[in-house]
């Protein structure tokens, strides 16, 4: 999926508890964001392998998320809202296609790392590759929640996301001839 998917899917997860407490929400869309990013950042490693936790990340989330419920502070639901987010990016990652730049032409069976159980989460392919028309469509139908209940730079970051999205959709086979080597 895009990263702009991810961001969106992390901030609907966190609209509704924004919405009742708006005193949280810049820190609930900071972290939401930052969080739906972080795992992509392996793109220079072995991506979808060192920062993707789709089964260990939930034994994070999951006090994390209990220590901003009871401890409502800014940092603790920005800290939570991240944690959540890069785990729901890795579950997420098993519902499209593996990590390679050309699924139309090569086709990996490899989605997510597993590293509880050591070994790779096949992919599913919902959406087929990110970039994909669907992906697209579900980037468009996340963003609209976050559109009504956040506003300000959050809101501004959506639309522009989902006009980056919708670019990128456009565009996405063309790109795999204008990659560089060292990321694929």
């Amino acid at each position: 999926m895009m990263a702009t998917t991810h961001v969106f899917a992390a901030l609907v997860v966190v609209a509704p508890v924004a919405y009742a407490h708006p005193e949280l929400g810049t820190a609930l869309a900071a972290g939401a964001i930052l969080g739906g990013l972080a795992p992509d950042l392996d793109l220079v490693l072995e991506h979808r392998r060192s920062f993707h936790f789709p089964i260990s990340g939930l034994a994070v989330a999951v006090p994390a998320v209990m220590i901003a419920a009871v401890s409502p502070s800014s940092l603790a639901v920005g800290v939570g809202a991240f944690v959540v987010a890069a785990w729901l990016h890795a579950v997420s990652d098993a519902i499209g296609g593996g990590p390679e730049m050309d699924p139309w032409n090569d086709r990996s069976e490899r989605a997510v790392y597993d590293h509880v159980r050591d070994r790779w989460i096949r992919p599913r392919r919902w959406i087929r590759y990110d970039g994909a028309p669907e992906d697209a469509a579900v980037a468009v139908a996340l963003a609209i929640p976050t559109l009504i209940v956040f506003d300000g730079w959050t809101r501004t970051l959506v639309a522009a996301g989902i006009a980056v999205s919708l670019v990128y959709a456009l565009l996405r086979r063309r790109l795999v001839a204008w990659t560089p080597d060292w990321l694929e």
